[in-house]
């Protein structure tokens, strides 16, 4: 049945990159296609279609949410065998450790042991400096092409703004930050008076931003970058003369090149994330990080990312799988 299954999916992955509306309009395509080329609206008794498509829906309904639920117990299974093993280790650890303390302090080694000692030493001090020199050579191997990469990519980013050590921008009337997850803007007022709430102007939605005094015109009016979680998000007033906004990204895989539509652009190749922080992380969102950072790398470098290379793999065996059909004038996004 698993066979069966995907048998179709090269051919399905095919029609949805050319629908750029996703599932909606791919499933709206589908049934386009039954009612204009077939009968199955009209050639069985009436309810016959809905019914079908309402058995479909339940049984695949029910099939994914049985494989969430056998992955989540596969997920708490390997927890829970990960936390035994580290008290087994722990354990022998502190086992090893009593047996240590009991032992003298000085041991004395007889001329063979000092002699295998020696030689361990002289054998591992080879194999560091091998090491150290395969590192140094595929530094240098990587150097080179990412400088061969960032003659054209430079003349692609002339222009565009250097990041700030929050990896946003500092514009005239605002600043901005970032991390994957999120977006925090400070926007000052030069005023005479503490603010409160009832002065200013704060209105988060969606796709938007707003920001301003009261009977003045706004600071902030334009279309965000991306879109935000409006219920997450959160605004205050800070030192009675600044406006902080938080927003919480939709898309937390994605670094921001500008806060409005109208800001101009940063450099997104020259953010740095804290890799000293990843471990801080929980496995999911360190995962995600990770997979942002062998992206950038792999742009920087002009090479596919990760998606990409898995569109290409899959496209790949479908079309070893068709040979009869011609892809020549297909565009594969």
């Amino acid at each position: 049945m698993g066979d069966d299954e995907e048998k179709y999916d090269g051919m399905l992955l095919v029609m949805a990159q050319q629908h750029e509306g996703g599932v909606q309009e791919l499933v709206n395509t589908f049934f386009s296609f039954l009612r204009r080329k077939t009968d199955f609206f009209t050639g069985g008794e009436p309810g016959a279609p809905e019914k079908l498509v309402k058995e479909a829906f339940a049984h695949h309904s029910e099939l994914a949410l049985r494989a969430q639920k056998e992955m989540q117990s596969r997920q708490e299974k390997e927890k829970k065998e990960k936390a035994e093993r580290a008290a087994k280790l722990k354990a022998e650890e502190e086992r090893k450790r009593k047996e240590a303390e009991k032992e003298p302090r000085i041991k004395e080694l007889t001329d063979e042991e000092a002699d295998r000692l020696q030689t361990e030493i002289d054998q591992r001090k080879v194999e560091e400096r091998k090491e150290e020199q395969a590192a140094a050579a595929e530094t240098s191997d990587r150097a080179d092409k990412q400088s061969d990469s960032e003659g054209e990519e430079d003349e692609k980013d002339k222009g565009k703004m250097k990041p700030n050590s929050g990896n946003g921008a500092d514009l005239p009337d605002y600043r901005w930050t970032q991390t994957l997850s999120e977006v925090d803007l400070l926007v000052p007022f030069d005023v005479k008076f503490r603010l409160k709430g009832k002065d200013v102007v704060v209105d988060i939605q969606r796709r938007s931003l707003k920001v301003g005094l009261k009977g003045h015109p706004p600071v902030i009016d334009a279309p965000l970058y991306n879109e935000v979680k409006v219920e997450e998000s959160s605004w205050l007033i800070e030192d009675g003369t600044v406006v902080t906004v938080h927003l919480e990204k939709i898309n937390k895989m994605e670094w921001w090149n500008k806060l409005l539509t109208t800001d101009p652009e940063i450099n997104t190749k020259k953010i740095c994330p804290e890799n000293s922080k990843l471990s801080d992380l929980d496995g999911e969102t360190r995962s995600m990080v990770e997979k942002m950072m062998y992206d950038q790398r792999q742009k920087s470098m002009g090479l596919p990312t990760s998606e990409e290379q898995k569109k290409q793999d899959i496209l790949k065996k479908f079309m070893e799988q068709h040979p009869e059909m011609d892809f020549s004038k297909a565009k594969f996004s």
